[in-house]
Parts: C-alpha cells; sequence; structure tokens
C-alpha cells in the first residue's frame, strides 16, 4: 500500500487490526475498505450498498492508489468489516490522525457535549440508540475524539474516558452541567487544561449559592471592575439577541467551594431573545478555574453553543445521521467515527463552495477534488 496521494491519509489507520479471520482466503485489504468507505462517506453516500456502488462507479480512479485485489468489495464486506472492527483502535487511529494536523494551542478553547444517533435504536433486540460524547475544537471546527455510550445518562462515565486520550494542555474546556462534576474538573487540571463548566440543578447546593451571589451583582453592575461585565447585542435571521456575561472571583458563600480543584471564578449569564415579537429568558451560571474576565467567559460560553451548529447540526442536516439505521454490533459507532472523519477533511480543504452539502456532492463528481478532500492535511 502506498501512502502517495489520496491514500496519504491511510497512513495513520496501517496499524488498524483487521476484525477478520486470519486466512488466506480474505479478498479485500483493510485499508481498501476504509478509504473506499471514506471518500463515499465525503461524497453523500450513506449506506454500505451505497459504498460498494460508488466503489464500482469510481474502480479505475481508486485503482490508482489502492491495490484492489480482487477488485471492489461487496456491500456485505462493508457492512460485516464496520460491525467487527474495534472502535477503540479505530479512535485511536482517528487520534492519531487528528493530532498530526490539528495542534492544541494555549487558550483554545475544546467543547464537550453529547449527541444521540436517534435511528439507530433496535426495539426488538432492546439495543437504545447510540449516545456520542464528542470534543469539539471550537476556532478550528475539528471534531478532536469521541466516546459512545448507551444513554446520555452515561455521559458522566464517558467524559473522563474522553478527556483523557487527548492532549488538552493549554485549552480552555468547556463542558455542560452533566458534566460538572468535581472529579473532572480535577483531571483538566491534572492535564493541564482550564475549565468552564455549566452549573445547573444537578448541584443544587453550587447553583443555590451562585444564584444568591449574582442576584446581589446583578442588582449592584456598576460595582463591578470593567473586565467583570459584558454585554452584547446581534440579530441573527429575525432573531434579536441580547446577553449580559458576569464573571466575579468566587465568593465566600458557595458550599462545598475548596472540593472544586483550582476554582478562581464564577459566571453568570442572561440572554434575552426576541423572534417576531416574542421574547424569552434564559440564565446559566458556570464554575471555572480561569480569573474572572467577562469577555473571556462569553468566548467560552458562546464556543461551547457552536459545537451544536458546527458539528450536531452539520451531522443531521448535511451527514443525514439522525436517519443512520446502522446497528448491527459495532456499525453505529464506526460508521459515527467516519462521518466525523468526513466532517474534518470537508471543513479542512479550503475550495470554496455555497455549502457543505454542495461540497459532498461536487467531491462526488469530481475526482480532483476529492482527492484534495482526502488529503487536506496530511500530504
Amino acid at each position: 500500500m502506498t501512502t502517495a496521494g489520496p491514500a496519504s491519509i491511510l497512513h495513520y489507520f496501517e496499524d488498524l487490526p483487521d476484525p477478520r479471520r486470519q486466512t488466506n482466503n480474505k479478498l479485500h485489504l483493510l485499508l481498501d475498505i476504509v478509504v473506499i468507505a471514506l471518500s463515499a462517506v465525503i461524497a453523500g453516500c450513506e449506506s454500505a450498498v451505497e459504498f460498494a456502488e460508488f466503489g464500482r462507479q469510481k474502480e479505475d480512479w481508486f485503482r490508482k492508489f489502492l491495490r484492489l485485489p480482487n477488485g471492489i468489495p461487496a456491500h456485505d464486506t462493508f457492512s460485516r468489516v464496520f460491525a467487527l472492527l474495534d472502535p477503540r483502535k479505530f479512535h485511536e487511529c482517528f487520534v492519531r490522525w487528528v493530532n498530526a494536523l490539528h495542534e492544541v494551542t494555549q487558550g483554545q478553547v475544546v467543547n464537550i457535549d453529547g449527541k444521540t444517533v436517534r435511528r439507530s435504536f433496535d426495539r426488538a433486540a432492546g439495543i437504545p440508540a447510540l449516545h456520542i460524547v464528542s470534543a469539539w475544537a471550537a476556532e478550528n471546527h475539528t471534531v478532536l475524539g469521541q466516546v459512545a455510550v448507551e444513554d446520555k445518562s452515561n455521559e458522566i462515565r464517558a467524559i473522563p474516558k474522553l478527556l483523557e486520550i487527548l492532549d488538552l494542555s493549554g485549552a480552555i474546556v468547556t463542558i455542560d452541567a452533566m458534566g460538572c462534576q468535581k472529579e473532572v474538573a480535577a483531571q483538566l487540571r491534572d492535564q493541564g487544561a482550564d475549565y468552564v463548566l455549566a452549573v445547573k440543578e444537578n448541584q443544587p447546593h453550587l447553583y443555590e449559592d451562585l444564584q444568591g451571589h449574582f442576584l446581589q451583582v446583578v442588582d449592584g453592575p456598576d460595582r463591578l471592575p470593567g473586565r467583570q461585565c459584558h454585554h452584547t447585542e446581534e440579530t441573527n435571521r429575525g432573531r434579536r439577541e441580547e446577553r449580559f456575561y458576569y464573571a466575579t472571583p468566587v465568593p465566600e458563600g458557595p458550599r462545598d467551594r475548596d472540593q472544586w480543584r483550582d476554582l478562581n471564578g464564577v459566571g453568570w449569564v442572561i440572554a434575552f431573545t426576541t423572534r417576531e415579537g416574542k421574547g424569552c429568558s434564559e440564565v446559566r451560571g458556570y464554575i471555572s478555574s480561569l480569573r474572572p474576565d467577562a469577555k473571556n467567559l462569553a468566548r467560552a460560553v458562546r464556543g461551547h453553543w457552536g459545537i451544536e451548529n458546527g458539528q450536531h447540526w452539520v451531522l443531521d442536516v448535511v451527514f443525514n445521521e439522525d436517519h443512520s439505521r446502522a446497528r448491527l454490533d459495532n456499525a453505529a459507532e464506526n460508521l459515527a467515527l467516519l462521518r466525523r472523519l468526513a466532517l474534518n477533511l470537508i471543513k479542512k480543504e479550503e475550495t470554496a463552495m455555497p455549502s457543505r452539502r454542495v461540497k459532498r456532492r461536487a467531491a462526488g463528481w469530481n475526482e480532483d477534488l476529492l482527492a484534495q478532500i482526502l488529503t487536506a492535511g496530511t500530504t
């Protein structure tokens, strides 16, 4: 297998163990299967049947850089391989590739959040829908890694597993209220990262104490230093949003404050939204290892909201992830990782297109563009 040209990304997947029985009658190479499937996902394909047909239509092109000793695999082969493939090993290769093209820089915001693949359940077999906790680099719009769990309630156990496989030194990590745990804060500090953790009613004492503190702050914001209060207004798609960010040192009141590693600041965000004459408001509390700075708090909070638009929305609307019915063995988790790999590559390749959906279609038509996407960041 050569690592030149469009196959250069496979350098990072060469150690991926083949899950098939070690016999001499395997007709197709594992890396050939992976690169055809990845190319097909980039070009808009969603199932093993489509992977196989895409491969047949592009066989002459694939032969320029893949060995294909017995032609294009059948759809059953794609299904079987991705069902058997060890998702942990596949993910290790993914992280190795991401680390090669993406260096976490000082102060970069990394968001940790969960997403459910809604059609991946099998009620008859008692298999719940796959829930994936992933890490997202807010500024670069790059998926850094993922861990799969059975349901949202298991995020608490999944977050530490995801953190330990990532290089987060120098990063600012944001996590929603599910991950607001003392052990998570300590782990992030041990890994050299700062944290901004959302606080809700799952930490009732902490939330009540923050609420009492900021009720006094909001009543007298003029008494705050300038850097501890920040205000934004914007109008987007007919929706007007006004936000007030407050960041102060940790007050004396919060219970168990000493149990939160390196707790240096607390934050409060009040958001007012108006659409078509109807208004609503939302209040959120935060704790952080960062020194109080309302603009930094705003950057971290807005960065975390960006994972919804930059990753979750794109995977659902552009990659149709919520309609994926893959569920046999490891197939759902492995194909979810394949979609995230494709998303990273499409983002990394800089050819301007009207949308990511158009870019995927164009990659299916234009082999030069497809080759550029496959080599984005890996040449």
